[in-house]
This record gives C-alpha cells, structure tokens and sequence, in this order.
C-alpha cells in the first residue's frame, strides 16, 4: 500500500480563504466552520486551528483552540471535529490523527477533546473520526440528546402542540421574517434568566454581527399579535438543514400557542422543502441531566433523538 504523507500546519489569517474555500468544498453542511463564524469570539479562545495536507494538497482541517496544554475542537462550537475532503479514507484518517498527535506532543499539548461533528451536518458520510478516537482507547465524556426531524418522514405534531396550533390561530397571531433582533432578545433573556439563572450563549450584539455577516444563514422568525412581538425563534439555515439556535415566548405568547403556530409555519411552510430540521439539545451535566419539559416541547413538534459526543484523550 502507498504511504501516506501528512503534514500539518497551524492556521494563520493569512489562510482565511483557503480555509473557507476548503469548507465549502469538504463533506460538511454548515457555514459554522468558516472563519468569520470562528473569529466572531476570538478574544475568548487561543485559536490553534489546523490545517491537513496530504502529498501536499490540503485534505483536511481541524478548527480548535488551546488552553492550558489541552487542544479543545473547538470550544467555542457546539461540535468541531475533523473536516475532510471526499478523497479522505479510513486509512488516510488513521494517519491523521497519528500525525495530529505527534504534532500536538511537538507543541507542549497532552491532551485532546473532541466534539465530533453529528451525522446531520454532514454531506457524505464523515464519521472515520470516531473509528480513530476508539482504536486509541479516548473515552467518551459527553453525550448530549438533539431532537431532529426528517422532513420526509416526519412525525405528526402531538394533541397539545396540536391545540396550542389552534389557539393562535383563533387568536389572530401573524407569523414573519423580522430583523428585531433587539426585541426578540428582551424576550429571550427574561426567560433564561428567570427560569434557568442564565444568559444566551450569544449576546444580541453578536448575534446582530453574525447576521451582518451570514445574512443568507441566520434567520430570525416571530409569532406576532395585534403588532407585538410574543414569540420567536433565531434559525441557522445550512442547505438542506436548519439548526434551532434559540426558541422563546413572552406569558402572552405561552398562553396563545405563539411557538406552536411558530413552527407549524417553519416546518410545513416556510422551509417545507429543506431535509431536516434540529432542534438542539436538551441536557445539562455533559448529558447526565435531560430536561424532560424541554424535550416534551420539541418531542412534540416531532424531533426525535440524533446525538452529540464530545471525546478525551490524553497522550
């Protein structure tokens, strides 16, 4: 068999387009590896993202940051494994990760943790990842639940989303495209902060930016009564797939069905031809905690389970 040659080089911005320019091309579907979704929040995280050449031709990247002697991909992503163009094998994977290794010992890094990227993101098959991490014996120290639905197979919407539905139609709520970010925040941060004593991942300032940034990507949608905003929900859209970035609704709209005619619009309407739509997780504790209510209401809407996992490996 050929001998495989990899050589890995760490990225700098004067990469950026060959970067992106990869992404586009590789076996993913999501504009959350590009690099101005990656530098958003530079200022949080050391970046040591990776570039993979093989017989030198780039084939592969690692997005990551390092901190304390540990390589995270990425810590400032949901997921942010291994991305690898379709002439990538199992046996050009395996190789990867040992040149990632000795290129990690060779910059004072220990240890490895790796969010592998979920199957729904993925344009081909991509998963040689989770084969290379089993064969070096890496534990799996997180795995989270997402509820997804495939819009080809999708299950109906319960009796109580079903009758939520029916209440904001009797009500009169309007739902629409809006850009009111602002408004939809104030929504959002009262929720989580009396609720769950917590913030958005995302300010509405960076979330504002990232719109400006990927206007065609992030979406935001609202249930709205009389001209008043009571529901709403920001979308990633990535081709055939949209991410359920953020759901909320004020008591006027919890009472009117606002999110149930929310998204019986998103799913049966508005993006009835897009393949599937994720909802996000429903955990807490890397997983060891599921909130039951949360993944009642997207269980409702039909989501069923797709999961995330995050592995360790110290070397």
């Amino acid at each position: 068999m050929e001998a495989n040659i990899i050589d890995l080089k760490k990225y700098d911005f004067t990469q950026h387009e060959v970067w992106d320019a990869f992404i586009d091309n590789s076996r993913v579907n999501t504009f959350l590896f590009k690099r101005n979704f990656l530098e958003y929040h530079a200022d949080r995280f050391d970046d040591f993202s990776i570039l993979i050449y093989r017989k030198g031709k780039l084939e592969a990247v690692l997005p990551g940051n390092v901190k304390q002697n540990i390589f995270y991909s990425h810590q400032g992503l949901t997921y942010g494994g291994l991305i690898t163009s379709s002439k990538i094998t199992a046996v050009d994977v395996l190789s990867i990760f040992d040149a990632l290794l000795l290129f990690l010992k060779n910059n004072n890094i220990n240890e490895l943790v790796y969010k592998a990227i979920p199957l729904i993101y993925q344009k081909q098959p991509m998963q040689e990842d989770i084969y290379a991490l089993y064969r070096l014996k890496a534990s799996k120290i997180s795995c989270t639940l997402s509820s997804t639905i495939f819009t080809k197979d999708k299950i109906p919407f319960t009796e109580s989303r079903k009758s939520g539905l029916r209440k904001a139609q009797n009500a009169g709520v309007v739902v629409t495209e809006s850009t009111q970010f602002e408004l939809f925040w104030d929504i959002l941060e009262y929720n989580l902060t009396h609720n769950h004593g917590v913030k958005p991942v995302h300010s509405c300032e960076e979330i504002i930016k990232l719109k400006n940034l990927f206007p065609d990507n992030i979406k935001l949608y609202c249930s709205f009564l009389d001209d008043k905003m009571i529901a709403g929900t920001v979308l990633f859209v990535m081709g055939n797939l949209i991410h359920v970035q953020y759901i909320s609704a004020s008591e006027e709209g919890k009472i009117n069905g606002a999110l149930d005619l929310l998204f019986d619009k998103i799913i049966n309407t508005i993006f009835k031809a897009i393949d599937v739509i994720d909802f996000g997780h429903s955990n807490e504790d890397s997983g060891h905690y599921l909130n039951e209510r949360l993944i009642f209401q997207k269980e409702g809407f039909g989501g069923r389970g797709i999961v995330y996992e995050t592995f360790n490996l110290t070397f």
